[in-house]
């Protein structure tokens, strides 16, 4: 199958390695065109502008975007709506907004234009593990695609099949589900991303507190300096936490058991937000995700002036002195 795939950063450029080993012919376009020249060099056919890659595709055309969400898929989705014909498709792969799935949908209709979104997580180790995807659109929009989503995503390989499933065939079991109309992927994707924040936490401060029985303020008779890398590791194996992430957090504690290259400074990239708005909207308790999205919050700050609020009525109803600015 021919595809085109604007966007090479680290998953696009994979994504389009795998599709090639897939034997589908890709198209590629990127900002910088160092990025299309290292593709086209490894079988993709290069092309300079988004105009000469709609040019190198045959009719009907299936575009993947995998660029950043908000403003840069904004203009790639408004570019592409005034340049394709009736039949094409557009698939978003980023980590768009649902909402704004429905409304590019609601306008690329208008010129017969399809459009998908296709919720993808696989990160940097996609072009091997694979990519498990979450797809949103249209039936026969999301059926023609087919091909391309069974080469991308990772397959059944020796993961054992769920008791029961026998009875309930679907390709969920090969790491992609069509999960309803337009905005459905990238809706199950968001909850997803939200889930990985709560999981993310956890596994963080179940770490920090390993760190902290070393304290001299924790009673010496139960004070413990733990190996950090080796109760990962262990973890990895037997244990009801086995991940992926756990798996992930064993390579950097044996790499840096210290950290010490990372500042703490965590961002989010709008997909636990939206998240907790949708929790909101449902009015669906989601305590767990809502505390991780404002730890990521509270990690960029150095002293908030709620802190210094605090401190200030301490001092106002016991004459508690804190430690000063610059002290």
């Amino acid at each position: 199958m021919q595809i085109g795939m604007i966007g090479l950063g680290r998953m696009g450029a994979n994504m389009v390695r795998r599709l090639m080993r897939g034997g589908h012919r890709c198209v590629v376009y990127d900002r910088n065109p160092e990025s299309v020249a290292m593709l086209a060099g490894e079988g993709a056919t290069g092309a300079d502008s988004v105009s000469d890659m709609i040019g190198k595709l045959a009719a009907p055309r299936h575009i993947w975007i995998m660029v950043p969400a908000g403003a840069p898929t904004e203009s790639t989705v408004s570019e592409l709506g005034e340049k394709l014909d009736r039949g094409d498709t557009v698939i978003d792969g980023g980590n768009s907004y649902f909402k704004d799935d429905v409304r590019r949908a609601k306008a690329l209709a208008g010129n017969g234009i399809h459009y998908v979104d296709a919720g993808t997580s696989g990160g940097v180790y996609g072009l091997e593990r694979g990519y498990c995807m979450m797809v949103g659109g249209d039936e026969a929009s999301v059926k023609r695609l087919d091909p391309v989503f069974q080469t991308l995503a990772p397959g059944r390989g020796t993961v054992e099949r769920t008791p029961g499933r026998e009875a309930k065939p679907s390709t969920a079991e090969d790491g992609y589900l069509w999960c309803g109309p337009v905005g459905a992927g990238h809706f199950v994707k968001m909850v997803h991303n939200g889930i990985e924040y709560g999981i993310m936490q956890a596994i963080a401060e179940g770490f920090d507190i390993f760190k902290g029985a070393a304290n001299p303020t924790v009673d010496e008779n139960y004070r413990y300096r733990f190996a950090v890398d080796e109760i990962a590791e262990v973890w990895r194996r037997g244990s009801v936490l086995s991940s992926w992430l756990i798996d992930l957090t064993a390579k950097a504690l044996i790499e840096d058991p210290a950290l010490g290259k990372f500042s703490g400074h965590v961002q989010d990239s709008g997909e636990g937000r939206w998240t907790v708005m949708a929790a909101i909207e449902e009015a669906v308790p989601a305590d767990t995700i809502a505390a991780a999205l404002f730890t990521r919050f509270r990690s960029r700050m150095e002293e908030s002036f709620a802190e210094k609020v605090l401190s200030a009525m301490r001092f106002q109803f016991g004459g508690h002195v804190e430690r000063p600015t610059g002290g």
